[in-house]
Protein backbone atom coordinates (compact mmCIF):
# COMPACT_ATOMS: atom_id res chain seq x y z
CA UNK A 1 0.00 0.00 0.00
CA UNK A 2 1.13 3.58 -0.81
CA UNK A 3 1.81 6.49 1.74
CA UNK A 4 0.53 9.45 0.99
CA UNK A 5 3.87 10.89 1.55
CA UNK A 6 5.40 8.65 -1.31
CA UNK A 7 3.40 10.33 -3.77
CA UNK A 8 4.84 13.86 -3.18
CA UNK A 9 7.68 15.23 -5.28
CA UNK A 10 11.06 16.04 -3.63
CA UNK A 11 10.83 20.03 -3.01
CA UNK A 12 6.93 19.26 -1.87
CA UNK A 13 7.99 16.71 0.66
CA UNK A 14 10.92 18.68 2.06
CA UNK A 15 8.39 21.82 2.29
CA UNK A 16 6.15 19.44 4.41
CA UNK A 17 8.67 18.17 6.37
CA UNK A 18 9.75 22.26 6.87
CA UNK A 19 6.31 23.15 8.30
CA UNK A 20 5.70 19.43 10.22
CA UNK A 21 9.62 21.12 12.17
CA UNK A 22 8.15 24.60 12.62
CA UNK A 23 4.95 23.16 14.13
CA UNK A 24 6.95 21.30 16.77
CA UNK A 25 9.10 24.12 17.63
CA UNK A 26 5.75 26.33 18.02
CA UNK A 27 4.39 23.68 20.41
CA UNK A 28 7.89 23.86 22.31
CA UNK A 29 7.94 27.30 22.95
CA UNK A 30 4.18 26.94 23.94
CA UNK A 31 4.81 24.37 26.51
CA UNK A 32 7.75 27.08 27.64
CA UNK A 33 5.42 29.81 27.64
CA UNK A 34 2.73 27.84 29.83
CA UNK A 35 5.69 26.72 31.99
CA UNK A 36 6.55 30.35 32.85
CA UNK A 37 3.20 31.49 33.39
CA UNK A 38 2.73 28.92 36.25
CA UNK A 39 6.47 29.93 37.66
CA UNK A 40 6.06 34.08 37.07
CA UNK A 41 2.14 34.67 37.33
CA UNK A 42 2.54 37.54 35.86
CA UNK A 43 0.33 40.38 37.32
CA UNK A 44 -2.42 41.60 34.69
CA UNK A 45 -4.22 44.71 34.26
CA UNK A 46 -7.63 44.66 32.84
CA UNK A 47 -9.47 47.09 31.91
CA UNK A 48 -12.63 44.97 30.36
CA UNK A 49 -16.22 45.43 30.32
CA UNK A 50 -18.89 44.93 33.10
CA UNK A 51 -19.90 41.52 31.07
CA UNK A 52 -16.62 40.41 31.88
CA UNK A 53 -14.72 41.24 34.88
CA UNK A 54 -15.84 38.48 36.93
CA UNK A 55 -15.21 35.64 34.55
CA UNK A 56 -11.63 37.03 32.73
CA UNK A 57 -10.36 37.57 36.41
CA UNK A 58 -11.58 33.89 37.05
CA UNK A 59 -10.13 32.51 33.65
CA UNK A 60 -6.55 34.21 35.25
CA UNK A 61 -6.43 33.22 38.21
CA UNK A 62 -7.16 29.25 36.80
CA UNK A 63 -4.84 30.03 34.36
CA UNK A 64 -1.68 30.68 36.60
CA UNK A 65 -1.80 34.55 36.30
CA UNK A 66 -2.65 37.20 38.97
CA UNK A 67 -5.51 39.70 37.67
CA UNK A 68 -6.27 43.14 38.70
CA UNK A 69 -9.35 45.02 37.23
CA UNK A 70 -7.93 48.55 37.84
CA UNK A 71 -9.94 50.76 35.39
CA UNK A 72 -10.29 54.42 36.48
CA UNK A 73 -8.29 57.44 35.21
CA UNK A 74 -6.79 58.26 38.44
CA UNK A 75 -4.61 54.37 39.03
CA UNK A 76 -4.30 53.36 35.73
CA UNK A 77 -0.72 55.12 34.93
CA UNK A 78 1.06 53.79 38.47
CA UNK A 79 -0.45 50.24 38.04
CA UNK A 80 0.37 49.57 34.70
CA UNK A 81 3.95 50.40 35.39
CA UNK A 82 4.08 47.35 37.77
CA UNK A 83 2.30 44.91 35.53
CA UNK A 84 3.76 42.31 33.16
CA UNK A 85 0.72 43.03 30.86
CA UNK A 86 -2.23 45.13 29.93
CA UNK A 87 -5.57 44.12 28.39
CA UNK A 88 -7.77 46.64 27.04
CA UNK A 89 -11.18 45.16 25.56
CA UNK A 90 -14.03 48.22 24.72
CA UNK A 91 -17.37 46.09 25.32
CA UNK A 92 -19.00 48.48 27.76
CA UNK A 93 -17.00 51.17 28.07
CA UNK A 94 -17.49 54.16 30.62
CA UNK A 95 -16.29 57.71 30.28
CA UNK A 96 -13.92 57.23 32.70
CA UNK A 97 -12.54 53.91 31.45
CA UNK A 98 -12.06 55.51 28.16
CA UNK A 99 -9.63 57.78 30.09
CA UNK A 100 -8.09 55.36 31.67
CA UNK A 101 -7.51 53.54 28.20
CA UNK A 102 -5.50 56.30 26.92
CA UNK A 103 -3.26 56.75 29.72
CA UNK A 104 -3.23 52.95 30.68
CA UNK A 105 -1.62 52.59 26.94
CA UNK A 106 0.25 55.53 26.42
CA UNK A 107 2.50 54.14 29.93
CA UNK A 108 2.64 50.67 28.16
CA UNK A 109 3.93 51.91 25.23
CA UNK A 110 6.29 53.96 27.08
CA UNK A 111 7.63 51.14 29.60
CA UNK A 112 7.21 48.69 26.80
CA UNK A 113 4.73 46.78 28.57
CA UNK A 114 3.20 44.42 26.31
CA UNK A 115 -1.07 44.91 25.75
CA UNK A 116 -3.51 43.40 24.13
CA UNK A 117 -6.47 45.95 22.36
CA UNK A 118 -9.90 44.01 21.98
CA UNK A 119 -12.06 46.20 19.85
CA UNK A 120 -15.51 45.05 20.80
CA UNK A 121 -18.18 46.24 18.49
CA UNK A 122 -16.09 48.27 16.64
CA UNK A 123 -17.86 49.56 13.94
CA UNK A 124 -20.24 52.73 12.21
CA UNK A 125 -23.18 52.18 15.19
CA UNK A 126 -21.06 52.10 17.78
CA UNK A 127 -19.05 55.37 16.59
CA UNK A 128 -17.59 56.66 20.66
CA UNK A 129 -15.72 53.48 21.13
CA UNK A 130 -15.00 52.89 17.25
CA UNK A 131 -13.10 56.78 17.47
CA UNK A 132 -11.44 55.54 20.87
CA UNK A 133 -10.36 52.05 19.32
CA UNK A 134 -8.37 54.47 15.99
CA UNK A 135 -7.17 56.15 18.40
CA UNK A 136 -5.75 53.38 21.21
CA UNK A 137 -4.02 52.02 17.56
CA UNK A 138 -1.47 54.98 17.66
CA UNK A 139 0.19 53.28 21.12
CA UNK A 140 1.12 49.83 18.96
CA UNK A 141 -1.05 47.69 20.47
CA UNK A 142 1.17 44.01 21.15
CA UNK A 143 -1.44 42.20 20.38
CA UNK A 144 -5.16 43.16 18.55
CA UNK A 145 -7.60 40.38 19.49
CA UNK A 146 -11.16 39.87 18.24
CA UNK A 147 -14.35 37.93 16.08
CA UNK A 148 -13.82 38.16 12.86
CA UNK A 149 -16.72 41.14 12.28
CA UNK A 150 -14.42 43.23 14.61
CA UNK A 151 -10.69 42.34 12.87
CA UNK A 152 -12.39 42.77 8.98
CA UNK A 153 -14.50 46.30 10.19
CA UNK A 154 -11.02 47.34 11.74
CA UNK A 155 -8.80 46.37 8.42
CA UNK A 156 -11.33 48.66 6.83
CA UNK A 157 -13.58 46.34 5.15
CA UNK A 158 -17.31 47.05 5.60
CA UNK A 159 -19.08 44.75 7.50
CA UNK A 160 -22.87 44.76 8.61
CA UNK A 161 -22.29 42.95 12.29
CA UNK A 162 -24.74 41.05 14.93
CA UNK A 163 -24.53 43.88 17.71
CA UNK A 164 -21.02 42.73 19.30
CA UNK A 165 -21.25 38.62 17.77
CA UNK A 166 -19.44 38.14 14.48
CA UNK A 167 -21.35 37.00 11.37
CA UNK A 168 -18.32 36.51 9.40
CA UNK A 169 -16.11 32.94 9.73
CA UNK A 170 -12.46 33.43 10.46
CA UNK A 171 -10.88 31.59 7.91
CA UNK A 172 -12.38 34.70 5.65
CA UNK A 173 -10.92 37.40 7.71
CA UNK A 174 -6.87 36.56 7.90
CA UNK A 175 -5.87 37.90 4.74
CA UNK A 176 -7.58 40.82 4.99
CA UNK A 177 -6.14 41.05 9.04
CA UNK A 178 -2.57 41.58 7.48
CA UNK A 179 -3.07 45.34 7.00
CA UNK A 180 -3.16 45.62 10.47
CA UNK A 181 0.17 44.56 11.38
CA UNK A 182 1.35 48.14 10.47
CA UNK A 183 -0.02 48.89 14.22
CA UNK A 184 0.74 45.23 16.18
CA UNK A 185 2.91 42.28 16.49
CA UNK A 186 0.48 39.55 15.87
CA UNK A 187 -3.53 39.99 15.12
CA UNK A 188 -5.31 36.81 16.80
CA UNK A 189 -8.61 36.09 15.51
CA UNK A 190 -11.09 34.08 17.37
CA UNK A 191 -13.80 31.65 15.38
CA UNK A 192 -14.64 28.23 14.73
CA UNK A 193 -11.35 28.01 14.00
CA UNK A 194 -8.13 30.40 15.30
CA UNK A 195 -6.51 32.39 13.25
CA UNK A 196 -2.81 34.14 14.85
CA UNK A 197 -1.53 36.61 11.59
CA UNK A 198 2.08 36.76 13.24
CA UNK A 199 4.74 39.97 11.66
CA UNK A 200 7.16 38.06 13.21
CA UNK A 201 7.14 34.60 11.41
CA UNK A 202 5.31 36.40 8.74
CA UNK A 203 2.76 33.40 8.46
CA UNK A 204 -0.65 32.58 9.73
CA UNK A 205 -1.06 30.19 12.43
CA UNK A 206 -4.31 28.16 12.43
CA UNK A 207 -5.50 26.79 16.17
CA UNK A 208 -8.31 23.76 15.73
CA UNK A 209 -10.15 22.71 18.66
CA UNK A 210 -12.78 23.70 21.22
CA UNK A 211 -16.22 23.79 21.16
CA UNK A 212 -19.23 25.58 19.68
CA UNK A 213 -20.49 26.33 23.36
CA UNK A 214 -17.75 28.55 23.84
CA UNK A 215 -19.55 31.22 22.04
CA UNK A 216 -22.57 30.31 23.99
CA UNK A 217 -20.99 31.46 27.22
CA UNK A 218 -20.78 35.23 27.76
CA UNK A 219 -17.36 36.99 27.92
CA UNK A 220 -15.46 33.86 26.29
CA UNK A 221 -13.67 35.83 23.94
CA UNK A 222 -13.34 39.00 26.44
CA UNK A 223 -11.08 36.24 28.88
CA UNK A 224 -8.88 34.97 25.67
CA UNK A 225 -8.24 38.87 25.32
CA UNK A 226 -6.64 38.94 28.88
CA UNK A 227 -5.38 35.24 28.99
CA UNK A 228 -3.44 36.42 25.59
CA UNK A 229 -1.67 39.69 27.60
CA UNK A 230 -1.04 36.87 30.53
CA UNK A 231 0.79 34.88 28.09
CA UNK A 232 2.32 38.08 26.24
CA UNK A 233 3.87 38.65 29.83
CA UNK A 234 6.06 36.16 30.11
CA UNK A 235 6.74 35.33 25.91
CA UNK A 236 6.57 36.73 22.66
CA UNK A 237 3.72 37.94 20.58
CA UNK A 238 3.23 34.93 18.51
CA UNK A 239 3.72 32.28 20.81
CA UNK A 240 1.91 34.43 23.95
CA UNK A 241 -1.45 34.65 20.98
CA UNK A 242 -0.72 30.82 20.04
CA UNK A 243 -0.22 29.15 23.68
CA UNK A 244 -3.55 31.41 25.10
CA UNK A 245 -5.55 30.08 21.65
CA UNK A 246 -3.88 26.26 22.37
CA UNK A 247 -5.25 26.77 25.93
CA UNK A 248 -8.35 27.53 25.37
CA UNK A 249 -9.22 25.28 22.25
CA UNK A 250 -8.30 21.96 24.63
CA UNK A 251 -10.04 23.40 27.56
CA UNK A 252 -12.94 23.56 25.51
CA UNK A 253 -12.73 20.29 23.32
CA UNK A 254 -12.33 18.20 26.93
CA UNK A 255 -15.48 20.14 28.63
CA UNK A 256 -17.50 19.34 25.45
CA UNK A 257 -16.72 15.86 26.74
CA UNK A 258 -17.60 15.65 30.09
CA UNK A 259 -20.53 18.18 29.25
CA UNK A 260 -22.97 19.29 26.62
CA UNK A 261 -24.99 21.94 28.10
CA UNK A 262 -24.19 25.45 28.51
CA UNK A 263 -24.29 26.04 32.24
CA UNK A 264 -22.21 22.34 32.99
CA UNK A 265 -19.88 23.17 30.02
CA UNK A 266 -18.82 26.58 31.87
CA UNK A 267 -18.40 24.62 34.73
CA UNK A 268 -15.74 21.89 33.20
CA UNK A 269 -14.63 24.65 31.15
CA UNK A 270 -13.18 26.64 33.73
CA UNK A 271 -11.70 23.60 35.41
CA UNK A 272 -10.11 22.21 32.45
CA UNK A 273 -8.62 25.85 32.32
CA UNK A 274 -6.87 25.31 35.47
CA UNK A 275 -6.33 21.46 34.82
CA UNK A 276 -4.01 22.45 31.79
CA UNK A 277 -1.07 21.05 31.53
CA UNK A 278 2.40 20.27 29.33
CA UNK A 279 1.05 16.39 28.41
CA UNK A 280 -2.51 18.12 27.90
CA UNK A 281 -0.90 20.40 25.44
CA UNK A 282 1.32 18.12 23.68
CA UNK A 283 -1.41 15.27 23.36
CA UNK A 284 -4.37 17.65 21.54
CA UNK A 285 -2.53 20.45 20.61
CA UNK A 286 -3.63 21.53 16.83
CA UNK A 287 -1.66 23.89 14.97
CA UNK A 288 -1.26 24.44 11.32
CA UNK A 289 0.78 27.07 9.85
CA UNK A 290 -0.50 28.36 6.71
CA UNK A 291 0.94 30.15 3.70
CA UNK A 292 1.26 33.92 4.38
Amino acid sequence: MNHPEQLLHADQATNLESVQLQTHEILDQVLEAWKQLQIQQPLVQCITNSVAANYAANILLAAGASPAMIDNPFESESFVKISGALSINLGTPTTEQMQAMRISAQTAQTHQIPWVLDPVGYGPILKWRSDMTDELLQFQPTVIRGNASEISTLAGNQVQSKGVDSTLNSADVYAQAKVLLAHSECIAISGESDFIVSKAFNAVIQINGGSYLQPKVTATGCALGALIAAYSAVTTPTIACVAAHVHFAIAGKLAFEKAQTVGSFNVAFLDHVLAMNADMMTEYADIQILKS
